[in-house]
């Protein structure tokens, strides 16, 4: 059975007019029980995770200071984000959907988390909108728990994940792919093991032939035993923070492609929501929702 992570407070209430569409975590859920897609069951609430699996990716400092509110004016101003006791709490519970969703992918093959994707966040701070990385978190759970040996990144979000390529930089266990809007935020990229900036404008047939020839030849060199698929809809041409031009059926088509492939080869894989910021919420929900019905088609 298909499983997916969330939780209320996914839905972090935010200051009027703020560009961060936080009304999808909670309509995305209750779209796909609506039509059907996915049922109570599929769903599972995270909780805290212990300290120790976050502590696993991010400076000691950095998360103490995150949880007493500590941190300076610049830092809380990167992250885009009020900085609260709630909000931190969200993070941690987002990473914790995470954790178990890589259980939940060993056991039936793909797991979902209704958030996450948070791969701005570095080890030692935080940006746009991400404090905590959820899928470094889990990749380091999977490591240390000796649950995979070889794993790797797919992150598809129209920004590059900074973050992650910064916390696996020197970790060979980890294997990061980004494929990105090269105009995008951030605009000092740092180096992932494999990085595809794309030109502005880049369409369906463009994107999705480079992606079908690049990813089948990642898994033959990486060899991976779990993959985590970051799955953002910011790829859309009508997303205001995008610089690419995919429609919902390009977009569709690279989350079939991903996932059917992770199935024909046998291997795990988890996947984190990421980005989508389109003028009209009833598009990133649709994009989303996608993704959910080829996972609940391919198992």
């Amino acid at each position: 059975m298909l499983k997916i992570a969330y939780h209320p407070i996914y839905k972090h209430p935010l200051p009027e007019k703020h560009r961060f569409p936080m009304i999808k975590y909670e309509l995305l859920p209750q779209q796909l029980l609506y039509e059907g897609t996915c049922t109570e069951e599929n769903f599972f609430e995270p909780a805290l995770p212990e300290d120790r699996h976050i502590l696993s990716v991010h400076d000691k400092t950095y998360y103490n200071d995150l949880k007493e509110l500590m941190l300076s004016k610049s830092a809380v101003r990167k992250i885009g984000f009020p900085l609260s006791d709630e909000l931190v709490l969200r993070e941690r519970i987002i990473a914790d959907g995470t954790i178990k969703g890589c259980e939940f992918a060993l056991e039936n093959g793909i797991a979902m988390n209704i958030a996450g994707g948070t791969h701005h966040a570095y080890s030692d701070r935080g940006e746009a909108f991400c404090m905590l990385n959820d899928q470094a978190i889990g990749a380091r759970y999977l490591l240390k728990n000796d649950l995979a040996n070889k794993i790797l990144i797919v992150d598809l979000d129209v920004h590059q994940g900074n973050g992650t390529a910064e916390i696996f930089r020197t970790d060979h266990s980890v294997f990061t792919f980004s494929m990105h809007g090269k105009g995008n935020y951030p605009f000092k990229k740092e180096i992932s093991d494999l990085d595809i900036p794309l030109p502005k404008g880049t369409t369906d047939q463009e994107y999705l032939s480079l992606l079908k020839k690049t990813l089948p030849e990642l898994l033959q060199q990486v060899q991976p035993d779990f993959i985590f698929y970051l799955c953002g809809v910011d790829v859309l041409d009508s997303d205001k923070l995008g610089t690419l031009s995919m429609t919902l059926e390009g977009c569709k088509e690279r989350d079939r492609f991903v996932l059917q492939l992770c199935s024909d080869e046998n291997i795990p894989v988890q996947c984190s929501m990421g980005g989508g910021y389109s003028p009209d919420i009833k598009t990133i929900v649709e994009a989303h929702a996608n993704t959910f019905r080829l996972a609940q088609d391919i198992l």
